[in-house]
């Protein structure tokens, strides 16, 4: 599988990110709540900055939420039963997802509050 010609390459990419919104309730609602940041950054028009800070926070969501769906998937695959190992794996990075939404959301709130001081 090395070496593929970029198309290839994309199409898989494309592939995995199609799995993960058919499978995770949770990378629906991160594609939706990025979606509805990146309506308001066109609809106020912030600084450029603002355009980075948002868009980077939601990014690592959604790439967190990939890597998450991913490593469940394959340990699921490997060992169907609920082993405390895969558990805490599970668990750490779900908390990972978690934490980078609440980076994205402490974001979010400097970003309203930037408009509100005006």
């Amino acid at each position: 599988m090395k070496n593929q010609p970029l198309n290839k390459r994309l199409g898989n990419a494309w592939a995995g990110i199609h799995a993960s919104w058919k499978s995770e309730n949770s990378f629906r609602f991160h594609v939706a709540a990025t979606l509805f940041v990146i309506c308001l950054l066109v609809f106020l028009r912030p600084d450029a900055v603002w355009w980075a800070l948002l868009l980077l926070t939601c990014g690592l969501v959604l790439c967190l939420e990939l890597v998450n769906t991913a490593v469940e998937k394959l340990a699921d695959h490997l060992h169907p039963d609920l082993h405390p190992a895969l558990k805490t794996t599970k668990d750490t990075l779900a908390g990972a997802v978690l934490m980078a939404s609440l980076i994205a959301v402490g974001v979010f709130v400097a970003f309203l509050g930037s408009f509100v001081s005006l």
